[in-house]
């Protein structure tokens, strides 16, 4: 496992440096923790956990305390358009250090608050950017490392290339993390020889035994080219990398001109993104089960996942690209 040390394994305490994001809506306890199981890490997804997978959060992270023993960490979704649901990830962060999680994925806003949260238990936070001015956001809060969101992800891809990226963040003194278009052993190694710490997949831990998510969704993401993935502004009000089923075609891709404008406005885009939010929950979970509702998040890495698997054996596959040795 020599190969594979990284300053991303040494932070998250793991074999393996991959990262199994956390996706609304489908990180489900038993995927999340086959990633770390087997050597990579699982990151849990609040919301998912209780709002879509209907479990008490601090159950559902004993529950997969019992499936592994290995590190899972967490995701923290940290804008504050709502004081109520700010008050409550605050209240599952703590759970989650009470429980033992000590690495934690932050996002949309800034972290300053979770790494003080989280710091004085040894915790370790990775924000999420898309280009250098959240970079330095991030690091000015005294983030960890980086999660480097490309235009190759799923859901809100950010708009440069895998390599324009980690040549525009890779200076910055801590490690990044690559989250975007991974989706063969072959990438993944690639990924590393440009300097990434390591990878981050979401769509090809969807198409696995342990995922949750109807069959319909996953035969789709393996019947999916690259051309199959497009941008609709309809779920959140800014671009969302989905896939291009029927009901999206229908629905269309741009949101209306009230909306954008309302988007824009300094005393309106705060009420306007927790609509979005709201109806975007209950929309993607009545896509898990409603297959007339095809409305599912994808990104750019369909084109080389060809079948389901376990989340498991994925890990092992990937980490065998770059140690060489024979996946068991």
């Amino acid at each position: 496992m020599a190969a594979l040390a990284t300053p991303l394994t040494e932070h998250a305490g793991i074999e393996v440096p991959l990262i199994c994001g956390a996706m609304y809506p489908c990180s489900n306890p038993e995927l999340v923790a086959a990633a770390s199981d087997a050597g990579g890490i699982g990151i849990l997804q609040p919301v998912s956990l209780t709002y879509v997978h209907g479990y008490d959060f601090r159950e559902a992270l004993r529950y997969m305390r019992r499936l592994t023993d290995r590190p899972i960490g967490m995701n923290a979704l940290i804008e504050k358009a709502s004081r109520r649901y700010h008050e409550r990830m605050t209240e599952w962060i703590d759970i989650a250090l009470e429980e033992g999680v000590r690495f934690f994925v932050t996002s949309l806003g800034k972290p300053a608050w979770v790494v003080d949260r989280v710091a004085p238990h040894g915790g370790v936070v990775y924000h999420d950017v898309t280009e250098r001015k959240w970079a330095l956001k991030g690091l000015e809060s005294g983030v960890n490392g980086l999660i480097a969101v490309n235009r190759r992800a799923g859901g809100h891809a950010g708009p440069r290339g895998v390599e324009e990226l980690i040549g525009e963040v890779g200076d910055l003194g801590v490690p990044v993390v690559c989250a975007g278009g991974v989706g063969t052993p072959a990438e993944f190694a690639r990924a590393l020889e440009l300097g990434y710490a390591g990878v981050q997949l979401g769509t090809r831990f969807i198409a696995t035994r342990e995922c949750t998510a109807s069959d319909a969704y996953k035969r789709a993401i393996l019947e999916a080219g690259e051309d199959d993935v497009v941008l609709s502004e309809k779920l959140t009000g800014v671009p969302v990398s989905v896939l291009n089923t029927g009901y999206v075609r229908r629905m269309g891709l741009s949101a209306g001109p009230l909306a954008r404008r309302l988007l824009r406005s300094n005393r309106t885009k705060h009420w306007m993104r927790l609509f979005y939010a709201a109806k975007s929950f209950w929309q993607l979970k009545r896509s898990l089960s409603d297959e007339e509702k095809e409305l599912w998040q994808a990104g750019k890495s369909v084109a080389g996942i060809s079948e389901i698997e376990s989340a498991g054996d994925i890990v092992r596959r990937y980490a065998a690209a770059v140690s060489g040795a024979t996946p068991a």
